[in-house]
């Protein structure tokens, strides 16, 4: 004998994907479905309550409030449950051998300030560690690309981005540079530490509630591109960093991961080179 209750539920599926089939964007009409079947699946696989559906939206609509201009918390939602990585991962139009693409994170503000190669990016005093990064864009094949340009910014050692910070100026530890004719660049900037992703709204709430530790691995980001070639967003890596086998957004990647040695001056020094995809 039939079970009803799951003839009942296949039915209201197949009734609410029929008022999708008229939708004109095929894609859109792929996503939309597949969407659906896999929230229905989820709820009858758990057997959602009526009083967890509606946490679930509470919880939803406070992200929506809490995002807004300098914190987009639906992005660290999306970060904290490797949906970002995973987006990555399938949209990256890199190559085998080049660099490896990671998280863009919820910090990321645009129109930094233009710097020289060889110039410090450290506009607000801070007692952290120098480290002065340089090394080469390169195309697959080894060949230099001159002109790149690298989007740069990270955490003062106190853990916080500028625009999370009033007391950093703007503009601190953000760069853009563009690569020399060997494709060659170069700065100096603090050296990056471990730092917790924001606590204090609705995606930290179900972070404690989920008994997660929300700590990043010591980073500094970068977005690289060059005419001709796919870009990348992606991060460097501390090798002597805490939290680089738990990183809270699954954003490490063993390729990223940079020794920073230290001179005789006491400033670190760290070398990594980029290397880009050709445009098909």
């Amino acid at each position: 004998m039939a079970d009803t209750t799951t003839t009942a539920q296949e039915a209201l599926l197949q009734n609410v994907l029929a008022t999708f089939q008229n939708t004109p964007n095929a894609r859109m009409k792929e996503v939309v479905e597949a969407t659906i079947r896999h929230m229905h699946a989820l709820i009858d696989e758990v057997k959602l309550t009526q009083d967890e559906w509606m946490a679930g939206i509470q919880f939803l609509t406070a992200i929506g409030k809490f995002t807004s201009d300098q914190r987009h918390e639906m992005i660290l939602l999306s970060d904290v449950i490797g949906v970002s990585s995973l987006v990555e991962m399938l949209n990256y139009k890199g190559m085998s051998g080049a660099t490896e693409n990671t998280v863009l994170g919820p910090f990321y503000i645009p129109g930094s300030k233009q710097r020289a190669n060889g110039d410090s990016i450290i506009e607000t005093e801070d007692p952290g560690d120098r480290v002065r990064l340089s090394g080469r864009v390169l195309s697959q094949d080894g060949a230099p690309i001159q002109g790149a340009t690298l989007d740069i910014w990270e955490t003062a050692s106190n853990g916080f981005y500028p625009v999370q910070d009033p007391s950093q100026d703007p503009m601190n530890l953000r760069a853009i540079l563009t690569t020399d004719a060997n494709g060659y660049y170069e700065f100096l900037t603090i050296r990056p530490v471990p730092y917790p992703v924001p606590v204090d709204g609705p995606v930290g709430d179900m972070m404690r509630a989920t008994a997660r530790h929300p700590m990043r691995a010591a980073h500094i980001h970068f977005i690289v591109r060059a005419d001709g070639f796919y870009p990348v967003q992606t991060h460097i890596f501390d090798s002597q960093s805490e939290y680089l086998d738990s990183d809270a957004v699954f954003g490490v990647r063993d390729s990223l991961i940079v020794d920073f040695k230290q001179g005789d001056s006491g400033e670190y020094h760290g070398e990594f080179d980029f290397k880009l995809t050709p445009v098909d």
